[in-house]
């Protein structure tokens, strides 16, 4: 196991706005560094582009339905004196019961007011499988992101390749090169993380002068969930060691490999 914690192995330094993206326990860890930041004296706000389930009050004490920005920062200032995190969305629930996630420009109009330290954002849909591949739409990443961090569940290695185990596994397939009903390799998801049409599509690589190219997402994150998986430790390590050999290509910064829902939540951690 390894003792540091989410927050400094993942660089969160001095605020800023982290999305979420890919699949097999986004919420549950996005509350997990939430709770490491909101500890440390830092305010946070939990929220999504996409579709939530309401948090539970172990996992945020207070919701904002709103879809006005003024109305949220307003009523947030005020729940900020009574706790350091706070959680949102656009509007009443669905039929489902889900949240409706807010427009990626709602999410940097709320950075830019800076009520909050830290926004994490869920920023990518899964349909509760372990692992995806996005659509052309996907992720719905907020231009202001200066972090962003890929989730995996290991559970779905070893699984063949199809809507039980994967969301959208056609694409899935488009990406890997793996054929439907075939077992889903540690390859193939490292294949299915840096590609170009991959899960860490759609924000721009770092710029080693300013640290940043254009308003994109800046430091590059893998966490391999679900270690404490039959087999998983293991299936970690083989996706970390591809991504390592190829990380020329994926500027990644880190990979955790851990299990989001337990303490500690990190099992092993490579650095770049």
């Amino acid at each position: 196991m390894v003792s540091a914690s989410l927050r400094k192995c993942l660089m969160l330094k001095r605020g800023g706005v982290v999305s979420l993206v890919g699949a097999g326990g986004k919420t549950s860890l996005m509350f997990r560094i939430a709770r490491e930041l909101s500890e440390a004296g830092e305010s946070v706000l939990t929220t999504t582009t996409t579709k939530i389930f309401p948090p539970t009050k172990e996992q945020s004490p207070y919701i904002i339905l709103s879809v006005s920005l003024k109305e949220i920062l307003k009523r947030a200032k005020v729940l900020l004196k009574d706790t350091l995190h706070l959680s949102a969305a656009f509007g009443q629930a669905d039929a489902r019961g889900k949240l409706p996630g807010f427009p990626p420009e709602f999410i940097d109009e709320l950075w830019k007011a800076r009520v909050f330290q830290w926004i994490l954002v869920e920023a990518d849909g899964a349909a509760r499988r372990p692992l995806k591949a996005p659509a052309s739409h996907e992720p719905v990443i907020p231009e202001s992101s200066g972090w962003l961090i890929a989730v995996v569940g290991l559970d779905a290695v070893g699984r063949p390749l199809g809507e039980k185990w994967v969301f959208r596994p056609e694409l899935y397939a488009d990406i890997t090169g793996l054929s439907l009903g075939e077992s889903v390799t540690e390859a193939s998801v490292g294949v299915a993380i840096i590609h170009e049409k991959g899960m860490m599509k759609k924000f721009g690589i770092r710029n080693s002068e300013s640290g940043i190219s254009g308003n994109r997402a800046v430091f590059r994150f893998v966490f391999l969930n679900k270690a404490d998986h039959p087999g998983g430790p293991e299936a970690g390590r083989k996706i970390a060691g591809f991504l390592e050999k190829h990380n020329n290509e994926s500027a990644l910064k880190g990979i955790l490999i851990g299990k989001a829902l337990h303490d500690p939540p990190i099992m092993k951690y490579y650095a770049f």
